[in-house]
């Protein structure tokens, strides 16, 4: 049944290839020189199939592990340079009629629901505003009667039009359920940045276990619901896994097949990847899931992708505590979020039960000091988007590594906006420090020089530059 440009799920996310793979990918992955090979190929920037992947995931010797370490912090470095993107999720609604058994919103949850009001958005948006956020994933459970589209393109709109002292969020991406491609269209339409969704589990039988009701229950809708996204025009879309649902090393084989069916069929692969491991969430806890993914795989996982899929930007959220997190960006991580809340309302109103529970409390402030440290250009960029590089624009850019070139300007100017508006005095100084040093480092003389231009306009008082 498989066939990478199929326009079935049975046909490109056949759980039998993934089988196979697996199979074949247990018994390589102890020749020595095949996984070497496999590393090698990885380290010329062009990706692995998903069979080399599966290879890579079954390998158990330390010293092979750490060189694919390595190789995936070497290329997530060629490809975006030292730059983290920072971004916070907003809530709209927590209504929902799908009975996901590892989501607090689960419909059979006993907790009140609450859809905010527009005036609420605006003072949740405000909050962002003020913590310096330029970029929001919008989230909200599935509910037609009490969340339906139209709602959101309203809330969209709302969202834009906020302008808080200097702040002002500058892209809008949006993780709601599978939709149509008319539905799919007017979301193009209200301008919002990437398309997410998550496939939580490409295994069939334990994706239709873990969604017994609601629409999210029909497997082939929502696995092909990318395809209608960029048919309808929306140049990019984001995937997930919620690893911990079933074997990882199945889920991971599935994700990158998925990847490959988008670039065969559109030459447009995810412009992300979510790496999410299960969480407690209201009712539900991970300790219920025999598969939960421990701290070592997790990071062979996030290096494995970014091997794999070297062009993609690959985002870890707060389900992740602390240290750990910092431990797992290296390796090839290159979108966080920070100061988040994952309830509705959890930025002002502070009282609904939040989707997952979250294990990094650091302020978006004390994130970033910790990525300056660490050697990480913090950045607040949006600028792709508004300069219209996306879909196979950006690609372009990214898979010979020329987006490096533009991302590393763009994302000073946005640390130094970041540093005279949030910045206390010991950030300020640290990134300024850091700006000085890069601006350096910029190879085109022409670019240097007008980034500096543009770094003493925002020092009096302009914004919103970019390459």
């Amino acid at each position: 049944m498989y066939n990478v440009m199929g326009k079935t799920a049975a046909e490109f996310m056949d759980n039998a290839e993934i089988e196979r793979s697996l199979a074949v990918a247990k018994e390589k992955a102890k020749d020595r020189k095949e996984v070497e090979r496999i590393i090698h190929k990885a380290s010329g920037f062009g990706g692995l199939t998903h069979e080399e992947a599966g290879i890579l995931s079954y390998v158990e010797d330390k010293e092979l592990i750490e060189k694919m370490f390595a190789t995936a912090k070497q290329i997530k470095k060629h490809i975006y340079g030292n730059r983290i993107v920072m971004f916070a999720p907003l809530y709209l609604s927590d209504y929902c009629v799908n009975e996901c058994r590892y989501c607090g919103y689960h419909h059979s949850s006993c907790m009140e629901r609450k859809k905010l009001t527009q005036e609420e958005i605006v003072q949740e948006v405000k909050a962002l505003e003020k913590m310096g956020h330029k970029r929001l994933a919008l989230e909200t459970g599935e509910d037609p009667k009490n969340c339906p589209l139209e709602y959101v393109l309203e809330s969209i709109k709302t969202i834009y039009s906020i302008h808080f002292d200097n702040g002002a969020i500058r892209r809008v991406n949006v993780n709601i359920a599978a939709t149509t491609v008319e539905n799919y269209k007017r979301l193009k339409e209200a301008g919002i940045g990437t398309y997410i969704l998550f496939q939580e589990t490409y295994h069939k039988p334990t994706y239709e276990l873990q969604h017994p009701k609601g629409p999210k229950s029909n497997y082939e809708y929502h696995t092909t619901a990318h395809d209608r996204a960029m048919e309808a025009g929306i140049d990019d879309v984001g995937l997930g896994v919620l690893y911990g649902l079933y074997d990882w090393h199945f889920d991971l084989v599935g994700q990158i097949m998925h990847a490959e069916h988008l670039e065969a069929v559109f030459g447009v692969g995810p412009h992300t990847i979510s790496m999410l491991r299960i969480r407690d969430a209201g009712d539900v806890k991970k300790t219920d899931y025999e598969h939960a993914v421990s701290d070592e795989d997790y990071k062979k996982i996030v290096a494995v992708m970014r091997m794999t899929v070297p062009y993609t930007g690959m985002i870890l959220s707060t389900r992740e505590g602390g240290a750990y997190r910092d431990s797992v960006i290296e390796l090839g991580i290159s979108q966080v979020s920070a100061g988040s809340a994952t309830g509705v309302g959890g930025y002002t109103i502070k009282t609904q039960q939040p989707q997952f529970e979250i294990e990094d409390h650091r302020t978006p402030i004390e994130m970033t000091k910790e990525l300056i440290r660490d050697g990480y250009i913090p950045s607040f960029c949006t600028a792709c988007y508004r300069q219209g590089r996306t879909g196979d624009r950006f690609m372009r850019l990214a898979k010979t590594g020329q987006i490096s070139n533009i991302c590393q300007p763009n994302a000073l100017l946005t640390l130094k906006e970041y540093a005279v508006d949030y910045g206390d005095d010991e950030f300020k100084q640290m990134a300024n420090e850091l700006i000085e040093r890069q601006l350096e480092e910029i190879p085109n003389d022409t670019v240097r020089e007008k980034a500096k231009s543009y770094i003493a306009k925002i020092e009096n008082g302009e914004r919103d530059f970019r390459f």
